[in-house]
């Protein structure tokens, strides 16, 4: 029989957040019941809560950055025993038969991936997400939290430290690549972070210079103002890799201009509209301009194993469950630094 566990659940657009139940399926064979303790706030929680991104499925349970300890497996699972740290990150499924499936990057699924929430499963049951006290996925879709990363800040790795390393790993960064972060934000102090361990000469370019001294903590070499009508002038032609993290329109132009020979610029923010660029940016300097989400379970375990071996975590501020209707309004005035992660023992208090 399924099972009905406490869950935050917004019942329409822009409609706060309600104390409810929900069912989550009765564990199959391969599937692995987990207890959430902590599940992380992502900017696009709010996108698709508030329809930013097109029309949703409600009512809705929100949160892709999950981690707790398993509760429960079927009789087949063998990856996973009782007591485990896990986690679950953006989709709970995919086709695992299409060419993007077999070679590791589910993300990219031919069919469509399944979203851990705001989508429905293959056969048509709805996904509800971390903002929960369980919930109940197969095996090949959670990943092992190493020892050595706590489970709170491990959470928003689970989107946010993903988004970051995919695109760094694919496009090489390390040693003798020089790197800039655009924004420092959820997504971008990851970037900082994950680059800096592998070895890349990182540069951070933010609006202003208030977050200067975190970007100096978390590893950059260099920080510059956007703001500041000499950056793009100073740093012409300068990187191998400008890894966009903001989630609002650039003058696309200017930041092109900083890739050396070769150069890439990848955009891992989504911004409500499309951006305009002159081609000629691009043919100049034989420049590149691609895009990146996520990554395979495959990669998102190496990124975790990569973040214990260097003792990266997300920078967070932990709320109750009380508190999120409160803590998106802050997200969205840029009012955290720079995770906000639910702890869902917090349900157990009174409302």
């Amino acid at each position: 029989m399924p099972q009905t566990v406490d869950a935050l659940v917004t019942p329409g657009p822009k409609e706060p957040f309600e104390r409810r139940t929900v069912e989550r399926r009765d564990p199959g064979a391969n599937d692995v019941v987990i207890d959430i303790a902590f599940a992380g706030i992502c900017h696009s929680d709010i996108h698709q809560a508030r329809e930013e991104w097109g029309e949703a499925l409600f009512p809705m349970v929100p949160g892709h950055e999950i981690a707790g300890t398993v509760s429960a497996v079927g009789d087949g699972v063998s990856k996973f025993k009782v007591g485990d740290r896990v986690g679950v990150g953006c989709f709970v499924d995919s086709c695992r038969e299409c060419e993007n499936c077999q070679a590791g990057d589910e993300q990219y699924c031919l069919k469509g991936e399944v979203p851990t929430y705001n989508g429905k499963e293959y056969d048509g049951e709805p996904t509800f997400g971390g903002y929960s006290k369980a919930i109940v996925v197969d095996e090949n879709y959670v990943l092992n939290i190493p020892e050595g990363v706590e489970l709170d800040v491990a959470a928003p790795l689970l989107c946010a430290g993903i988004t970051l390393y995919s695109p760094l790993n694919h496009w090489e960064a390390g040693p003798g690549k020089k790197v800039a972060i655009v924004g420092m934000g959820g997504l971008g102090h990851m970037g900082v972070k994950i680059a800096s361990a592998m070895g890349a000469e990182v540069t951070v370019l933010s609006q202003s210079l208030s977050k200067q001294e975190d970007g100096k903590r978390f590893g950059a070499d260099h920080y510059y103002a956007t703001s500041e009508k000499e950056t793009f002038k100073e740093l012409r032609n300068s990187f191998d890799l400008v890894v966009n993290t903001v989630a609002a329109n650039l003058p696309v132009d200017k930041y092109l201009s900083l890739l050396k020979l070769n150069g890439t610029m990848v955009n891992v923010g989504i911004p409500d509209s499309p951006d305009n660029f002159h081609a000629f940016s691009l043919a100049a300097m034989r420049r590149s301009m691609a895009g990146s989400k996520i990554g395979g379970i495959r990669e998102t375990q190496e990124m975790l194993d990569f973040c214990a071996e260097h003792g990266i975590g997300a920078e967070i501020e932990t709320i109750g469950v009380d508190d999120v209707d409160g803590a998106w309004d802050r997200v969205v005035d840029s009012d955290v630094r720079y995770r906000f992660v639910i702890d869902t023992a917090t349900f157990d208090s009174a409302s």
